[in-house]
């Protein structure tokens, strides 16, 4: 492909990211760009050009030790719940902007220990950086086909361009705010699209190779194994490899968590705690499909074009001897995504720390002191992007002068050796309180220092000189300092005995110079506050221990410099309505002073922002005595406050429920009022008739005809009648509440009881001319109170007689027996039931809402004395609500 047409193509490319952070930056809270998945793809920026490409050249060389590096994120992730939730929450709490800022708020607000923090990120990142330009810069020459031209100078080098290109994202999108702290959604989103890019053209290339030039995996496997390496490259040789595996998972391991660019997208672009569950998962998934392809390509590659070609990348060269440039393109853009995605967040990352942690502690402070509000910002944003330039162009440089002389994977494994020397102090300094910052400092220097010995000089010696003298014979020709076997520990890799080394010494001195020194009471303060960060989560402002005088005035203008009149105005008046201090208030306390500083070190750095709040307050020194019993009062008033917290929503929990509990009774109160009423009225109605009818036969026996008198007659008996029936009522359902009634169950056939039920309401159907019908022929026998199943069938029946119209009504009775239960339904095309009425049809003390215009015909304890039987029976009523019109009653009894 000619070389201006590649180079189109990626200007074409950037557009496109630039567009959709400009997106992301303007629909900061929309849903599409804050949500588990943009988090997830986001942390997807491990995966570089070193796992786009150097993963398959060590798998082609080495055989499966390129695994290591992937098991050790895979292992951490499960542990984010635990370790990377309590980052995020101290992060959050304390307006964190990069893991400088992090360890050196740990230990006291360190400026020096930032600062040393900062420099060793910068060593150990540059070098990364570099490796990224590096595969831009080859993978540029062998897809654009012997059109490029070697470079003589730096004007002339496609690379530097791409390099500059890649500043001005970071730049544009990285310093939109002074406060760092600020999520850049921007940069997140793009670096989630491009996580998606690359995996697809990844897998794309995989599969190509796999199935397209080879018939699939067994095909790859079966003509590798011919091969005389075969063996060395599929299994691990005996116990040193182990070591070796080992090491470099831990190795891994610590850097997923260390790594500025992971703890930026993986801390400081969280946006909520949650999204780790998606993450623990999602994201080893996400490596999983990343090496799925890897070995096949390395293996085809060693198949196809043996060891001519540089291994590394393979995924590029395959479809160019095919002739397939359009595939070659999308590898090429997907190798290109992972460097674009790497070197913005991590010259990022390092920007806002060589600000924070170098550049304004060590030479800005006074100017700022002097400058306004305005002057200020321009002043932090140019350092920050000066920054980002400078990072770049020295890591161009690093790549000029070193990169070529290495692999991608040796540059990768020396960035993660040198960043795992903040290991000791980050991890211990979450869970272990003694850890102090004379600890950290020597800690890390040493484990530095032994890298410089053990890593650098050998390969500076070997570059510079020609001759390997140091590396075979060790320092003044001691052999046991040589720089790869150590103490005659000569069985690990390189990077692996140099990580080993550092991080022995590194951890044993940040262990002893803790235990032997100890840490000033503000070193303390925090040391608690980070180990014990849940407990204190709620106290935050007022955990911090500071004695001594302090003006809100000089704290205010402070503030002012760097927030603004009405930034700063407005933080303080939130700060005095939280605590119920008066707005006037003139002298501030430790609550003021470390609220202060949070608001500062978004913009400057903790290690700043302590310094310029300490320029305007007199503070005491306070033992370390002291410091332990303050503290222990503020865990003792936190275990008060959340027992006191517990009983207050116990209590209100209870006068919740009390107030329900009453309602509920006045209710049932109230209900069986109006119930009594209805009875009353009832139980009246009849004797009423019986008494009128009566006096009337008493008072003309003699005069009176007889088809009157017999009429009268008729009309005592049925209120008689229905009298008994309202009696018998009462006493069921009295009997039913109570539990005194007993069942008598038979073994019956309930067709027979259902046609006697039938039988009995034959008549009263009859003189109203509505139809019954029974739809099931079949017999089942079961057990059961015939009477009272009886009554519950006479009763539905009676009901659907009563709200049926004459001459064209229609009841049907059916029954069948599903899962061990017998269902019996009795189904109307009357009137219906009222949707209002359904779910209280059987309440014992329900009353329709239409009771004092529509009187029932009836005493209204039916259906309530029904469910009571049919529940002794363990079976359940209920209408059907499906019915459009008439109604439906359907019972159920079970068999057994």
């Amino acid at each position: 492909m000619n070389n201006y047409a590649l180079i189109v193509i990626i200007v074409a490319y950037l557009a496109v990211l630039f567009f959709i952070a400009f997106l992301a930056e303007k629909k900061k809270k929309s849903k599409w760009v804050n949500n588990p998945y943009v988090y997830t793809l986001s942390l997807a920026v491990y995966c570089s050009a070193w796992t786009y490409y150097g993963s398959v050249g060590i798998a082609a060389n080495s055989g499966i030790d390129f695994l290591p590096i992937y098991l050790g994120p895979v292992i951490a992730a499960p542990l984010w719940i635990l370790v990377l939730r309590k980052v995020i929450r101290i992060s959050n709490q304390n307006k964190i902007s990069s893991i400088a800022d992090f360890i050196s708020l740990r230990y006291g607000n360190n400026r020096f220990l930032g600062a040393l923090v900062t420099l060793i990120c910068l060593f150990g990142t540059i070098p990364y950086i570099s490796l990224q330009l590096k595969a831009v810069s080859e993978t540029f020459e062998i897809i654009a086909d012997g059109t490029s031209y070697v470079s003589t100078t730096i004007l002339d080098d496609s690379t530097f361009y791409v390099a500059l290109l890649l500043a001005i994202f970071a730049t544009f999108f990285g310093t939109q705010n002074t406060d760092a702290s600020e999520k850049h959604t921007g940069i997140i989103t793009a670096v989630a699209f491009e996580s998606i890019l690359k995996l697809a053209f990844f897998l794309i290339i995989g599969m190509y190779i796999t199935f397209y030039l080879f018939d699939g995996t067994t095909d790859i496997y079966s003509q590798v194994a011919e091969m005389d390496d075969f063996k060395e490259l599929t299994s691990l040789s005996g116990l040193e490899d182990g070591f070796n595996w080992f090491f470099m998972i831990a190795l891994s391991f610590m850097a997923i968590f260390l790594l500025p660019r992971q703890f930026q997208v993986s801390v400081l672009e969280n946006n909520r705690e949650k999204y780790l569950k998606k993450a623990i998962w999602l994201f080893p998934l996400y490596l999983l499909l990343f090496n799925v392809f890897v070995i096949f390509i390395a293996w085809a590659g060693k198949i196809k074009l043996g060891n001519s070609a540089n291994a590394e990348y393979y995924s590029l060269l395959l479809p160019l001897e095919n002739g397939n440039s359009f595939l070659a393109t999308l590898v090429f853009l997907g190798g290109f995504s992972a460097v674009i995605s790497m070197v913005v967040v991590s010259t990022l990352a390092l920007s806002i720390m060589v600000s924070n942690n170098l550049i304004i502690p060590y030479g800005f402070l006074d100017k700022f002191k002097k400058s306004h509000t305005e002057r200020n910002e321009k002043y932090i944003k140019n350092i920050r992007r000066i920054s980002i330039f400078s990072i770049t162009i020295t890591a161009y440089f690093f790549y000029v002068s070193f990169s070529k002389q290495l692999s991608l994977y040796s540059i990768g494994l020396i960035s993660f050796v040198v960043i795992a020397q903040l290991a000791p102090c980050f991890f211990i300094g979450l869970f272990w309180n003694r850890g102090s910052s004379k600890g950290a400092i020597v800690g890390i220097i040493t484990g530095f220092c032994i890298i410089v010995y053990t890593l650098l000089l050998p390969f500076a010696f070997t570059a510079f000189t020609g001759s390997d003298n140091f590396t075979q014979y060790g320092l003044y020709g001691i052999a046991a300092l040589k720089p790869y076997a150590l103490f005659g520990i000569d069985f690990l890799s390189p990077p692996a005995h140099a990580f080993f080394w550092s991080i022995f010494f590194n951890l044993l001195s940040y262990l002893v110079f803790s235990i032997v020194s100890k840490g000033n009471y503000r070193e303390r303060n925090y040391a608690e506050m980070f180990v014990d960060s849940v407990n204190f989560t709620a106290l935050q402002d007022s955990a911090l221990i500071w004695k001594g005088e302090a003006y809100v005035a000089d704290i205010k203008n402070v503030l002012v410099r760097f927030l603004g009149e009405k930034k700063a105005t407005r933080a303080l008046n939130i700060f005095f309505t939280k605590y119920k201090l008066p707005q006037d208030t003139q002298l501030a306390d430790a609550r003021l002073v470390n609220f202060s500083e949070k608001l500062l070190t978004g913009s400057i750095g903790s290690a700043s922002a302590k310094i310029l709040i300490a320029s305007v307050v007199k503070e005491e020194e306070i033992s370390l005595v002291e410091v332990l019993r303050i503290l222990e009062e503020s865990k003792e008033n936190i275990v008060s406050n959340n027992i006191l917290l517990e009983k207050s929503v116990e209590l209100s929990q209870l006068s919740s429920q009390l107030k329900d509990v009453n309602q509920e009774l006045i209710d049932k109160d109230k209900q069986k009022d109006e119930f009594l009423d209805t009875v009353a009225h009832e139980l009246k109605t009849p004797i009423t008739g019986i008494r009128a009818a009566t006096e009337l036969l008493m008072d003309d026996e003699d005069d009176m005809p007889k088809e009157i008198k017999k009429q009268f007659l008729t009309n005592i008996l049925q209120d008689s009648d229905r009298l008994g029936r309202l009696i018998n009522n009462i006493l069921d359902f009295e009997k039913l509440e109570t539990g005194r009634l007993s069942l008598e169950f038979q073994y019956l056939d309930i067709q027979e009881t259902i046609k006697k039920a039938v039988a009995n309401t034959q008549h009263i159907a009859a003189k109203k001319g509505i139809a019954l019908s029974i739809k099931n022929k079949h017999r089942f026998k079961i057990n059961y109170d015939e009477d009272r199943i009886l009554q519950v069938l006479t009763n539905l029946i009676s009901n659907a007689i009563k709200f049926c119209e004459p001459e064209t009504g229609h009841i049907e009775i059916e029954y069948q027996l599903e899962n061990a239960i017998l269902e019996i339904a009795v189904t109307d095309n009357g009137k219906g039931v009222a949707q209002e009425d359904m779910e209280y049809l059987f309440d014992k003390f329900y009353q329709s809402k239409h009771q004092n215009t529509i009187k029932p015909a009836g005493s209204g304890l039916g259906l309530a004395i029904t469910k009571q039987i049919i529940e002794k029976h363990h079976g359940k009523i209920w209408v059907d609500k499906t019915l459009k019109s008439g109604a439906r009653f359907v019972f159920t009894l079970p068999i057994s």
